[in-house]
């Protein structure tokens, strides 16, 4: 699953469950009916807040590890990306290396063959992408 659409399962989750957390809150608490005692109000009240308590961190928790599995999985990019970075500098000072080998020599008729070279394969892949 590419990254863009976990992002959006992710973000759509998250939409979705911080309104079922906080929907309660959001309505002004639990209404009671006028039958019951006090006490038994009360003690109902507790505990439905107390399911609802749970529901919600069990929804963190999945929240939250879903969230640490995105962590993981960008670390692991930027890990490869890393390591595809270092493998590119090294073909790169290894190209300037060969490169200031043949400038210290100064024979003029090998930096024209250079130059003449870069540019023939500069154009050959110019017009062969075009």
């Amino acid at each position: 699953m590419n990254s863009r659409r976990m992002k959006y399962f992710v973000c759509r989750d998250y939409l979705s469950n911080r309104s079922a957390l906080f929907d309660s809150i959001e309505e002004g608490g639990f209404q009671a009916s006028s039958s019951y005692t006090t006490h038994e109000i009360t003690e109902h009240d507790n505990d439905r807040a107390i399911d609802g308590l749970h529901d919600r961190v069990n929804m963190l928790k999945r929240l939250t590890g879903d969230i640490h599995e995105e962590v993981k999985t960008h670390n692991r990019v930027l890990d490869w990306m890393g390591n595809d970075m270092d493998a590119s500098r090294g073909v790169l000072s290894g190209t300037m290396d060969r490169f200031k080998m043949v400038f210290k020599t100064k024979s003029s008729r090998r930096m024209v063959t250079l130059v003449v070279s870069f540019v023939v394969i500069f154009l050959l892949i110019y017009y062969l992408t075009k």
